[in-house]
């Protein structure tokens, strides 16, 4: 048996200062000698030690762990009064394997607490993503709701305008370009609807913009809707809420502006068509 092993089991009472002198006395010399190993176990035994004031409440040693601790302390006591043993390891208040026993308890208690913790951590992160997705999901499925509703009462209204025999036809002609004419049906509840066919994209960044022109001597154009055609040249345009009664337009017009549209026409006149 080397030198050290007689040591190995006082660690923990050591940390505790649950050695009876003489052995408390015996591993102090040791330790002067400058023992690494024993140097190192007692370290690891302090930290051990140093970890109790962090043990959660709410974590428990099992009830098989705390019944065995119970018994050999009843053991312990009962064979202390019987007198077996003497003065040596059983004559001291605290033996050194029972404190060790107590500091892998307490040892046990913080590692499941920390444990509980951890756990409850995790569940409360994934709870907190799951949620987050959920409601992801919901923002994105609302906006894409809202998006078809949208399209569906705007082709409703499209449906109303240019099934109404009673709704106003405005051929707008092509000014000084080569592009085929377009059609505007106008009806005082649900609006316009401009519609084309192979409409020439507008150069660059800009767009086409619809003007309303007023029959007032004096009135400046007023300006509406900016519009695009599509890949193929095709161009549809529902104006929902016209900002003048059709009776108070002559005509309509179409110019090309920068990207956003304009307050007052900037570009020539694209396309034109009176009132009828």
């Amino acid at each position: 048996m080397s030198n050290c092993d007689q040591f190995q089991e006082m660690y923990e009472a050591y940390a505790l200062g649950a050695l009876d002198p003489s052995e408390h006395a015996a591993l102090e010399a040791h330790l002067a000698t400058g023992c690494p190993q024993c140097t190192k176990a007692v370290a690891e035994a302090r930290w051990v030690v140093s970890q109790l004031a962090y043990t959660a409440n709410d974590a428990y040693p099992s009830d098989m762990l705390k019944g065995r601790l119970m018994q050999t302390v009843r053991a312990e006591a009962q064979s202390a009064k019987s007198g077996r043993g003497g003065a040596g390891a059983h004559g001291r208040a605290t033996p050194y394997w029972m404190a060790a026993g107590i500091a892998a308890l307490l040892l046990i208690t913080i590692y499941s607490a920390w444990n509980a913790h951890r756990m409850q951590e995790e569940l409360q992160a994934s709870n907190e993503r799951i949620a987050a997705r959920m409601g992801e999901e919901r923002t994105r499925s609302q906006q894409k709701i809202a998006a078809m509703e949208e399209q569906v009462a705007e082709m409703r209204r499209e449906n109303a305008i240019l099934t109404d025999p009673t709704a106003v036809k405005i051929t707008l002609m092509p000014q000084k370009i080569q592009a085929p004419q377009l059609v505007a049906m106008w009806q005082e509840k649900n609006g316009i609807v401009l519609t084309g066919q192979k409409v020439p994209m507008p150069t660059g960044n800009h767009v086409l913009q619809l003007w309303l022109i007023p029959k007032a001597a004096g009135a400046k154009p007023m300006p509406s809707v900016t519009l695009r055609p599509d890949a193929n040249g095709k161009l549809v345009m529902v104006v929902a809420h016209p900002p003048e009664d059709v009776h108070d337009i002559k005509a309509l017009a179409i110019t090309e502006e920068p990207e956003g549209g304009s307050l007052q026409p900037t570009g020539a006149i694209r396309w034109v068509g009176a009132m009828t």
